[in-house]
């Protein structure tokens, strides 16, 4: 993080969780009580809602303005959710998955001052962090705004950046003494979550001291898979709506121009392309012309899938939205 982002990080500020998912259930438990808010940005992440709705916590909707493909920060409905006292937190996903959204430094600026203001905890994932389009720098909330860093918790991992999710480590990165020692006790000593095991701290070692070089290529190799997306859609699918993200290797891919509801679309596509996708609803209610693609593979493999996407809605009747 020093030499990728200038972040200097305390060691003891940095603790131990199977996952980034996990941890976010365990700061729900440490910092919320049944019936209190968390606040979320829609579409997003889907295993947060789970984390909040399994834990009797309320799920706090801050929609994201969806513009062209193009999404921003509602900040008028964030200050009014976050005044609301019992809101304690907000989970901000940076790089935003599904969105693609690298948020700016005035975005991130805002979110604090609105949290700051009202009391409200940040939970920042920060797990694609490395993971942003050649130009593109991604900025760690805690090491933009110190001030506010006791009440800011990032979570993030090896799992993405190197494909070592199996590996089953992640860190979070928690300033604040008391809540630290929080953690410790429910983590270590309740849950006994004490370490994680000596392949994944070698792997994890490894990978943050020698992986840059190949990282690079990879970053190269994405940035190519989301140009051919672009192209792709364009000769074929016309009528799709596809921006390349700014972060994560996942392309967000608007048909609704082909007149396919959330359900007929997933039907459709596993019935006669056999793809089965992740459509927009999972992620949030308002998106359900959206699917979202993992490009992080072959670019023959990509090409493939999105063959038989566009096959299937031309033999429906793509051009028109109606069955051939």
């Amino acid at each position: 993080y020093q030499r990728r982002f200038g972040w200097s990080i305390a060691p003891e500020e940095i603790v131990y969780s199977p996952g980034v998912v996990p941890a976010i259930g365990f700061i729900i438990d440490l910092l919320t009580e049944p019936g209190d808010g968390v606040i979320l940005q829609r579409p997003v992440y889907f295993p947060f809602s789970v984390m909040i709705f399994t834990r009797d916590r309320l799920i706090v909707n801050n929609e994201l303005l969806d513009r062209d493909g193009y999404y921003e920060m509602d900040f008028a409905d964030l200050e009014m959710k976050a005044a609301d006292s019992k809101n304690k937190l907000l989970i901000l996903c940076s790089p935003h998955n599904p969105v693609g959204r690298v948020w700016k430094a005035a975005e991130l600026k805002k979110v604090v001052d609105i949290c700051r203001r009202h009391h409200v905890t940040i939970i920042s994932d920060e797990i694609h962090c490395d993971l942003v389009r050649v130009g593109i720098r991604h900025i760690p909330l805690a090491k933009l705004c110190p001030e506010y860093k006791n009440h800011i918790i990032t979570t993030t991992s090896a799992s993405k950046t190197f494909n070592m999710a199996g590996m089953q480590l992640s860190h979070v990165i928690i300033s604040d003494q008391e809540l630290r020692a929080r953690w410790l006790d429910m983590v270590r000593g309740r849950l006994s979550l004490r370490d994680p095991n000596p392949l994944s701290i070698v792997a994890t070692q490894a990978a943050f001291e020698s992986g840059e070089p190949w990282l690079e290529e990879v970053l190269a190799y994405l940035d190519g898979n989301m140009r051919f997306i672009a192209r792709f859609l364009e000769q074929n699918l016309p009528k799709a709506k596809f921006r390349v993200p700014e972060g994560t290797y996942l392309a967000w891919i608007n048909l609704g121009g082909y007149g396919l509801g959330a359900e007929e679309l997933g039907n459709l596509l596993i019935q006669k392309a056999n793809v089965l996708i992740e459509g927009g609803p999972m992620f949030g209610e308002h998106s359900p012309q959206y699917i979202r693609i993992n490009t992080a593979c072959p670019r023959s493999l990509l090409q493939t899938g999105l063959e038989k996407i566009a096959r299937a809605i031309g033999e429906f009747g793509g051009l028109n939205g109606k069955p051939a």
